[in-house]
C-alpha cells in the first residue's frame, strides 16, 4: 500500500470527523426497568401513531416474547401488523416484504423488536417508505437516506448490538453475498426500551456472542482516530460494565441486575460507535456473515483479538487504558503488557463461555474476495490505528481458519 493512499484514508478521516459535527446526534428517548416495554404503546399513542408495523422473527414469536407488547397495544387502541420473517442476517427480500405489509395495512410507524436482525430491517424498511424510488444498494455507504423516517420505536432483546441507538442498517444480498451496510442518522430511532426482562430467557450461546459484540463496539470506538469526549466515556463504561456482568449474565440468565447492566453497556457502546465508528473487525465479520451466514456476534467475537494483535503498538495505549478501567491487575505493568493482557483476557472470557477461537468454514478460495470486500468496506472510512493492506487481511483471515 503507497505512503500516499494511507495519507488520503488519514485525511478523508479527517474530514468526516469534521463533518460529523454537523449532524443530528440527539439519542432516543428511553423507557428503561424490568417491564418497561408495557409503557411502549401508551408513548406510541401519544406520538399520534395509531397503526404500527411490528418487526421481529419467527423465534421470538414462538416463545411468546412479544405477548406483553401486543396487549399493551390493544389496551391503548394502536392497531398493530406483525412482520415475523426476518432472517439472522436480513436480506433486501425481508425489507421489501416488510414495506408491502406496512402499505398494505396504512401503518404510521415501525416497532423494532428483537436483536439486531429485525434492527436493521426496521431501519431499512422506513428507509425504503421514505426513499421509494432507491433500492437497498442505492442507499448503501453515508448519508443516501436523508429524508425523516416514520416514527421508529425499538425494542431490543439482546445486549450486544446497540442498533436502538446506531445510525446503521446492514442488509444482505443473497444473489452477491455482500452485506449493504447504509449509514445515516435519519435511522436512530427515536424511542428505545430497555427492559432486561426480556433478555431473561436468552440461550447462553446468544448471551456470550452479543455481549462480546457490545465489547468489540466499544473497544474499536476507542481505539480509534474519531473520539469525542462523549464516545470514550460511553465506550470506558460500556467497557467496565461488560467486564463486570457478562460472565454473571452467561451462568445465571435470570440475574436481572446483571442482565439490566448489559443492555445498558451495549446501548453505551452503541453511542459511541455510531459516532467514533468501528474498524476491520466488523469489515471482516460483515463480509464473512454475507458469504458463510456467520451470526455477527459470533463473528466479531472471534475476530476481535485477532485484529488487535495486527494492530500492535499502534493501539497499545488506548488498550491500556481499557485494561485499567476494566479493573484487571495491572500493577506495575508496561504499556504494552497492559494491552496484551487487554487481548488476552479478552481470549479468556471467550474460552469459559465456549466461543470458538478460529472458522472451520473458511474457504482459502473466498479469501481474496473476502478481504477485497472487508477493505472496501473498511478502507478510507475506518479511522483505525493502523491501515490494513490487501496481503495483510488476507493473512489474518487465514488465521481465522481451523
Amino acid at each position: 500500500m503507497s505512503v500516499f493512499y494511507k495519507a488520503y484514508c488519514r485525511a478523508y478521516q479527517k474530514v468526516m470527523k469534521v463533518a460529523m459535527n454537523f449532524l443530528d446526534w440527539s439519542e432516543p428517548e428511553l423507557l428503561k426497568g424490568a417491564g418497561s416495554v408495557k409503557q411502549l404503546p401508551s408513548l406510541v399513542k401519544a406520538k399520534g401513531v395509531n397503526r404500527v408495523l411490528v418487526v421481529t422473527d419467527k423465534g421470538l414469536m414462538g416463545l411468546h416474547l412479544l405477548d406483553g407488547l401486543f396487549d399493551a397495544l390493544k389496551e391503548a387502541g394502536v392497531v398493530y401488523t406483525v412482520y415475523d420473517g426476518v432472517q439472522p442476517n436480513p436480506t433486501i427480500d425481508n425489507i421489501e416484504d416488510a414495506v408491502l405489509l406496512y402499505k398494505e395495512n396504512s401503518c404510521e410507524g415501525i416497532i423494532a423488536f428483537g436483536g439486531g436482525s429485525p434492527m436493521d430491517c426496521a431501519k431499512a424498511c422506513g428507509a425504503r417508505i421514505v426513499r421509494p424510488n432507491k433500492s437497498v444498494p442505492d442507499m448503501r455507504g453515508q448519508l443516501k437516506v436523508i429524508k425523516k423516517l416514520p416514527p421508529l420505536f425499538a425494542v431490543p432483546t439482546t445486549a450486544g448490538t446497540g442498533s436502538e441507538v446506531t445510525l446503521a442498517a446492514v442488509v444482505s444480498n443473497p444473489k452477491t453475498h455482500e452485506k449493504n451496510a447504509i449509514n445515516d442518522p435519519v435511522l436512530r430511532p427515536k424511542t428505545a426500551v430497555l427492559d432486561p426482562e426480556l433478555t431473561v430467557g436468552l440461550p447462553k450461546k446468544i448471551t456470550s456472542t452479543t455481549g462480546m459484540d457490545a465489547l468489540t463496539h466499544a473497544v474499536e470506538a476507542y481505539i480509534g482516530h474519531s473520539n469525542t469526549k462523549k464516545t470514550k466515556r460511553a465506550a470506558e463504561k460500556a467497557t467496565k460494565m461488560i467486564f463486570d456482568n457478562i460472565l454473571l449474565a452467561y451462568e445465571d440468565g435470570t440475574n436481572i441486575a446483571a442482565r439490566s447492566n448489559m443492555l445498558e453497556a451495549s446501548y453505551l457502546a452503541g453511542v459511541a460507535f455510531t459516532r467514533a465508528y468501528v474498524g476491520y473487525v466488523h469489515a471482516i465479520a460483515h463480509n464473512l456473515g454475507g458469504t458463510y451466514g456467520t451470526p455477527h456476534g459470533l463473528a466479531n467475537a472471534v475476530i476481535l483479538p485477532y485484529v488487535l494483535d495486527y494492530y500492535g503498538a499502534k493501539a497499545y495505549k488506548p488498550l491500556a487504558r481499557l485494561a485499567d478501567i476494566a479493573g484487571l491487575n495491572t500493577y506495575g505493568m508496561s504499556r504494552k503488557e497492559k494491552a496484551e493482557l487487554f487481548i488476552a483476557k479478552i481470549r479468556e472470557y471467550n474460552a469459559k463461555m465456549e466461543i470458538p477461537e478460529k472458522f472451520d468454514f473458511i474457504k482459502e478460495e473466498d479469501i481474496p474476495l473476502l478481504a477485497e470486500r472487508a477493505l472496501k468496506e473498511g478502507n478510507p472510512l475506518y479511522p483505525v490505528p493502523r491501515i490494513m493492506n490487501k496481503e495483510e487481511c488476507m493473512q489474518l483471515i487465514r488465521k481465522l481458519m481451523a
